[in-house]
This record gives C-alpha cells, sequence and structure tokens, in this order.
C-alpha cells in the first residue's frame, strides 16, 4: 500500500447515485446540491460549463470533471450528463479531500470512450441484476483514474506525499509507514528501508514530503487512530493504541490530543453525535 492506495481505499461508492441529466437550455443551469463530499461530472454526449465555489470551467466529451462539496454547483449547456456522488464522512479519505481544488477538470482520461459507451449500456438497462454495483464500481475506476491523471498534471501542484511515491529515498519509507503503522519505526529502520543514513532519509524526506518521517508517522497514525475510535466504539482505547503502534493508552491519548486537539473519548463522543444526527435527518 501507499499513500494513494490508502486514501482511496476509504473513497467508496456504496449505492451511489448515479443522474442522467439532459440540459438544453444553456443560460438555464441545473443546480446540484445534495451536498456530497465528491461529485464526478461525465458528459456523455454534448459540452457545456461547470461552475463551482469562484471557479468555472468548460466541460466536454472526453473530459472529466470532479467538484469538491459540500457546496452546491451548477453545469449549463447542452449535454446528456453522467453526474455521480460521493458522502465522504472518514478521517482517512478527507486527506485526500484537502488537497484537491473546488473544481478540477482532466482532459482526455485513459480509457473514457469505452467507459462512457459501457456507462451509457448499464444506465439503459435498469431492471438488470447487479447494475447498481457495476455503476458503483465503474465510478470508483473512473475517480481513481481522473485524480491519478490529475495529479500528474503540471497545473496540480500535488502534496508531498504523492511526490515521494517516486522519490528513491522518501518513496520506500513512505509505503512502509503505510504497510505496517503498527510497526515501532524509527528514523533508523526508516533510513535502511531506503537502504541510505539516517541523515540522508531526514533531509530528504522533509525535502520531498514537507514534514519529518516521524512527525509524518504520527499524523498518519492518528488519522488511523480517529476512524477507528468513530468505526468501533466497543473497541477500547487501549486497543485501538496497540493497533497504531503504541504500547499504552496513555502515550497514545497524549498524542492523539496534540495532534487532533480532542482527546481519543472526546472524539468518540464528538462523532457519535454526529452520526445521531445524520441519522434522524
Amino acid at each position: 500500500m501507499d499513500p494513494f492506495d490508502d486514501l482511496l481505499l476509504g473513497v467508496r461508492a456504496e449505492g451511489a447515485l448515479f443522474d442522467l441529466s439532459v440540459t438544453t437550455v444553456p443560460d438555464a443551469p441545473v443546480r446540484f446540491a445534495d451536498g456530497a463530499a465528491l461529485t464526478l461530472c461525465v458528459p456523455l454526449r454534448g459540452d457545456g460549463t461547470v461552475s463551482g465555489g469562484a471557479d468555472e470551467r468548460a466541460l466536454k466529451v472526453g473530459e472529466t470533471a470532479i467538484v469538491r462539496g459540500p457546496d452546491a454547483f451548477t453545469f449549463s449547456g447542452d449535454a446528456v450528463l453522467l453526474v455521480g456522488t460521493y458522502h465522504i464522512r472518514r478521517e482517512v479519505p478527507r486527506r485526500l479531500l484537502r488537497v484537491l481544488p473546488p473544481l478540477l477538470v482532466v482532459p482526455d482520461t485513459d480509457g473514457c470512450d469505452a467507459m462512457r459507451e459501457y456507462l451509457e449500456a448499464q444506465l439503459a438497462e435498469a431492471q438488470r441484476p447487479g447494475r447498481q454495483i457495476v455503476l458503483d464500481r465503474l465510478l470508483d475506476w473512473l475517480l481513481v483514474c481522473t485524480l491519478r491523471d490529475w495529479f500528474d498534471r503540471p497545473e496540480a501542484a500535488p502534496p508531498g506525499w504523492y511526490r515521494a511515491l517516486a522519490d528513491e529515498v522518501a518513496g520506500p519509507a513512505l509505503r512502509a509507514i503505510h504497510a505496517s503503522p503498527d510497526r515501532p519505526w524509527t528514523l533508523a529502520s526508516l533510513a535502511r528501508e531506503a537502504g541510505v543514513s539516517r541523515t540522508t532519509m531526514a533531509k530528504r524526506f522533509a525535502d520531498v514530503v514537507g514534514d519529518s518521517p516521524l512527525a509524518y508517522l504520527t499524523e498518519w497514525r492518528m488519522t488511523l487512530a480517529a476512524d477507528l475510535l468513530a468505526d468501533a466504539p466497543a473497541t477500547t482505547v487501549a486497543t485501538v493504541a496497540r493497533r497504531v503502534g503504541y504500547a499504552d493508552a496513555f502515550g497514545f491519548s497524549a498524542a492523539f490530543k496534540r495532534v487532533r486537539g480532542v482527546s481519543p473519548s472526546e472524539h468518540r463522543r464528538a462523532d457519535a453525535a454526529v452520526r445521531a444526527i445524520r441519522t434522524a435527518r
């Protein structure tokens, strides 16, 4: 696993909403306002303009747009537009959201033509068994390809952890952290993963990623812990601590509060309250 895999592993379509919207009046835009964290827009035929936040971009067949929510956005034009939405509530994929612009457009995503044809065929077969699962997984595939293509574009300004994946020093350390966050990593052991000295690892990792190896490790562990605390309310703090590499609950709790500003128990209570409000709606 690497950071890109981990962040997207928590971004899955489950019963995702696919809207096949036909707009025919360019000066009467369609407004999308369901509060999704991410929305994928794919023109199947025609073209138009997507507006999100303060940005506005032309969108035509062969291109894919991603709008970062939860704010509403609009599309205007004469087009058949496929819209897939993602509601993201876990902390791990939120790290991905924080490095995305409000609106991005990627031209000519690999395989888009074949994807569009298959999507149209699936959308037309409303009663076919397994249709929703197929659509969900196609959306996952298209999202991953679009984000990967976006980060490789010069205007994307990809985050340090993405750039580090191709680095011969920082890359092995980063992958090691994500593969086994519970291991008792030290600067020396991370340096061994790349076959370099501790000094070389510390400098190169900080230069590429923007943080020291151990600071990055702590931040990642606390992100994982936040989701473990929220997703498994019956699991003890001590168990969560061990799963993210801490020998005792006290040291883990101190690190969690230092990084996230609240104690593990406070985080768990706050998340439970938010979930209760969502359920009541």
